[in-house]
Parts: structure tokens; sequence; C-alpha cells
């Protein structure tokens, strides 16, 4: 299996009393002074000097990150054992990224003293999976340690239901009824005031009902003993009460014999690329390509090991080369990055999801080269063991379906990606050539998914020209 080593680095001893270690050190040091004394019998000439003692060597195993787009992983296999003696550069754990299985090596020679995540279990990156004691006389605190972190570990994380607060109605604000004291002005609407006139009412009798203590007309038709002309208008209702939010609905009952399966790691990476890939503006454009020479071609080359992905992974880098804006790539919306190398990505389905192996430099490589590239490439997938830059270092992807008899399909576009070709089956076709004559013809549907952020119609349309011509004329593949 490939390896990769994530764990510590450590800066050697000097004769000085300073000593440095990375940040891996979880336990405090604790440093120990010594003096020592020349033989000297006189005290005039005794010298001096200090000695510092590191006491705690007691270490952290990480949880690495194996690739950019990793938040954590899964322990596949421990391949060494509690109490196991450990050399630098040996193979301690094997861990399964969101693409592949690595090989974790440790940096120091030492005891594995504790397991913290057992195999089967994930732990974020940079969590402690394991306890590295230096000496068995840290054998014995390194355990302690494991145990209180692992009891740790689920309490920092308590899973409780947190109960709805009630929410009490707000409560009306009260308008102060007593007058301010002293002389006031009385004010009256000015109907009421014409009422007060017409019924001889005093105003400084009337007791005011409206806003601020303002007279209205009722209340002069009440103080004159005169039934309202017209009904007082009801209160203001009281502010209706916020409505609860609603309680979220129940998850749909299983039909009986359904389990539910977790994702593998390597799917809830494709989960997270495919929903990511939601936020790109995309447009498709499909061409179809005549294949009876690409066909030939293929029946001269393939005792010598070229695959019908080699030769379209080279046809469409040839392309790229003409048309370099179908190669480059937005990722923040606001600037596009034109790639300098041509990295074919193919889509690859293995067992329990789907990989992007890719063909750095497709442009550069013969055809002969490029197929046991990608033989080679096809088995680390299969067996996980893929390094981080030969499957994310794509700048065009390739999707072939056609192996599989389907005619067309539209590719989800990759993030970090200008561009993905869908490939269907080559089919006999009737066609009329450019004489008006009719014949059968093998014939492709090739359909690309473009960000529309950087690539246009136009663009899009002149690179499957391109594409086109070199298919159905595909000499240069060889050359």
């Amino acid at each position: 299996m490939a390896t990769l080593s994530p764990f510590l680095s450590k800066t050697p001893l000097s004769n000085t009393p300073t000593i440095s270690f990375s940040s891996s050190i979880s336990t405090p040091l604790k440093w120990k002074s010594i003096t020592s004394f020349s033989p000297s019998g006189s005290s005039s000439s005794r010298s001096r000097r200090r000695i510092f003692i590191v006491q705690s060597k007691i270490r952290e195993i990480f949880m690495p990150a194996l690739s950019s787009t990793m938040t954590e992983g899964k322990i596949v296999s421990w391949i060494k054992s509690e109490g196991d003696v450990l050399s630098k550069g040996e193979s301690v754990v094997v861990v399964e990224s969101d693409k592949a299985d690595m090989d974790v090596e440790t940096f120091y020679d030492g005891i594995l003293a504790a397991i913290v995540v057992p195999e089967g279990e994930s732990a974020p990156v940079g969590a402690a999976i394991g306890i590295l004691a230096e000496t068995e006389a840290e054998v014995a605190q390194a355990k302690a340690k494991a145990a209180s972190a692992g009891a740790a570990a689920p309490a920092s994380h308590p899973v409780t239901s947190t109960p709805v607060p009630a929410v009490s109605p707000p409560e009306p604000k009260k308008v102060a009824e007593s007058a301010p004291s002293g002389p006031r002005k009385t004010v009256a609407t000015p109907y009421a005031k014409k009422l007060l006139k017409q019924h001889k009412v005093d105003i400084n009798s009337v007791v005011g009902t409206g806003p601020f203590g303002r007279i209205t007309p009722e209340d002069v038709e009440k103080a004159a003993g005169i039934a309202p002309s017209k009904s007082v208008a009801p209160s203001a209702a009281p502010a209706a009460l916020p409505k609860p939010a609603p309680a979220a609905a129940p998850a749909a009952p299983l039909l009986p014999g359904s389990t539910v399966v977790p994702f593998t790691t390597m799917q809830a990476a494709v989960s997270k690329n495919m929903i990511e890939s939601l936020s790109v503006p995309t447009f498709r454009v499909g061409y179809p390509i005549i294949t009876d020479a690409l066909d030939a071609l293929y029946e001269k080359v393939k005792p010598k090991g070229v695959t019908m992905t080699a030769l379209l992974a080279k046809a469409a880098a040839m392309a790229l080369v003409q048309h370099p804006v179908v190669n480059a790539s937005c990722k923040d919306g606001k600037s596009f990055t034109n790639n300098a190398n041509i990295n074919i990505a193919v889509a690859v389905a293995i067992n329990g999801g789907l990989i992007t192996p890719v063909l750095q430099d497709a442009d550069k490589l013969d055809l002969y080269l490029l197929s046991q590239k990608w033989k080679e490439l096809v088995e680390k997938a299969r067996s996980k063991q893929l390094q981080p830059h030969e499957y994310n270092s794509g700048t065009f992807t390739l999707s072939n379906l056609g192996m599989f008899g389907v005619d067309r399909f539209d590719a989800i576009l990759p993030p970090g990606q200008g561009a993905i070709m869908a490939v269907g089956a080559s089919k006999p076709t009737v066609v009329a050539d450019a004489d008006g004559f009719f014949g059968v013809k093998s014939k492709m549907l090739v359909n690309v998914t473009a960000d529309h952020r950087i690539i246009y119609g136009a663009d899009l349309a002149t690179f499957l020209q391109t594409f086109s011509k070199i298919v159905e004329n595909p000499e240069s593949l060889t050359l």
C-alpha cells in the first residue's frame, strides 16, 4: 500500500539546553535541573553547568489529512497492536480517506501504548487515534491518558433533546389613567366641540376617553345624557399570540424489511461534491461524431494494450490544447484559472463508490505510454491505493458509459473544473453523405456539461468541432 507519514517532527538534541518538539506532545514537559561539578576539590575551581532532562515522552498519534477534501478518516485496520514496539518509518495503521486506503507510518521509535480509535470507527482529522510512549515506564501513564480521552469524547458531545422554551405572550402596555397634576389644556375633536356647543355642555365637565385624554363625540353625548348616535368603536384586539413553530415532520416509517445503511467515507465525499456542484451554473451541448475511423484504429492498437478510454482521453487532450478556456476552472466566482497542465480525469466505478484517476499531462504523453499509465491507475483505484495527486488534480473529466451500451447521458460537473464530457456508445446509424446517398456508419453522441461562468456556448461548440475532427481522422493520435 502507499505510505504517508503525517505524525510528528522532531528537532535533534544539541549541546545547548534548548530542546524543540512539535506541537504533538500532549503532556506538558516537566523539566528537572541537575547541577554537576568538576572533580576538583577547590570550591573556587569548581565549574557548574545545568542539564535539562525531559521526563515526559508521551506523544499522540493523530488522524492525518490524506487529501485536501478529507475532514475525517476511518480506521480500516491497526497493523500494530497495543504493546508492540515501533521503529521509525514503520507502518502502524491503515486509514480510509474519502478516496483511498493508506498506510500511515511513525517518525518515532517507541511503544504503541494505547489505541484510542478502534478498527471500523471514524475520527476527525487531527484527533488522537493512538498514544505512543517512548519507554515502558510511560506506558501506564499513556494508557491512563487514553482512557481519560475516551471517556471525555462522548461527554463533549452529549446528545440530549432540548425542550422548546414556551413563548409567553407580551404583556400589553398599561396606559396611565391618572392625568398629570396641575392645570391642563382640554383637547376635543372638531365634531365633539360642535356637540358641546349644540348641547350646551361645559367642556371642563367632560372626561375624555380618546388618545391622551382627547374628548370624543361619544364623551359629549354621554355627558349630555344622550344615547350615543353610533356605537363606540371596540377596543383594539390584543396582539395575536405568536404561533409556536411547527414541529418537525416525523420521519417516514421504513417499509417492512428495509434497513438504513450509512454512507461509507467515499460515498459521503461523493455526496458532498455533488451537492457543491449545484451552486455552479452549467449548460450542456451535445454533438454527434462518426467513429468508423476510430473503431478501425482501435482494432489495430488493441493488441498492444491500448484501450478506447485512452484513445478518447488523448483526443480530448489534443482538442483542449487548441481550446484552453475549456480547460480553465473557476472556484471563487470572481476569477478563473487558466490551467497550465492538461490533466484528464476519467470516472471509474469501483466497489462502493466512484473515483476519477487523473492522466496528468495527457497531451504530452504518446498513446502507448498513456494507456500503460491508465492501466496502472485503474489497478490502484480498485485496490484503493491512489495517492491524493492521482485523483484530485484533474482539469477536465471524461465519463464513458458507452461500454455499457448507453447511447447518451448527461454528466454532473465536478467542483473545481470547467467541463466534463459524457461519451455514449458507438452504434450503426443510417446517414446521408454530401451527395445524398445513404449509408450505414457508426455514430456516437457526446454531451459536454460546462461552467457557464467561464465557458460560453460558442467555446464549447468549437471545442466539440475540433474533438470531432480528431476522432474522425485519428491518425494524429498515434504520433
